[in-house]
């Protein structure tokens, strides 16, 4: 299962990871997240030990969302270095998270 971040684990889990971070931002109502949760659940699974991939719900943590300016989700940061490196919005396909994601490998 993905990581689930929060304000409490963020700075150790994301900013401070020596590895690439995927953070999806998603809510329970969102339709697009429910269509992205298991390709992020799968990328998960395949980067183990390379990347660290999880989800931070904006509901429950709206801090994070706003503090990087996240006004549409599913949106979907990488982070490396503690810096956002990348950026996705909406729900795309598989093969498009995870050739940015290799590109920060």
């Amino acid at each position: 299962m993905a990581v689930e971040f929060s304000s409490s684990s963020f700075q150790n889990e994301v900013l401070s990871s020596d590895q690439p971070v995927l953070v999806d931002f998603w809510a329970e109502w969102c339709g697009p997240c429910k269509m992205i949760g298991p390709i992020v659940e799968e990328l998960h699974n395949e980067y183990q030990g390379k990347a660290v991939i999880g989800k931070l719900n904006v509901d429950e943590h709206p801090d994070i969302a706003m503090n990087y300016g996240v006004r549409n989700i599913p949106t979907l940061l990488i982070f490396k270095g503690g810096e956002v490196v990348d950026k996705i919005v909406g729900a795309v396909p598989k093969n498009t998270i995870a050739s940015k994601i290799d590109n920060q490998l």
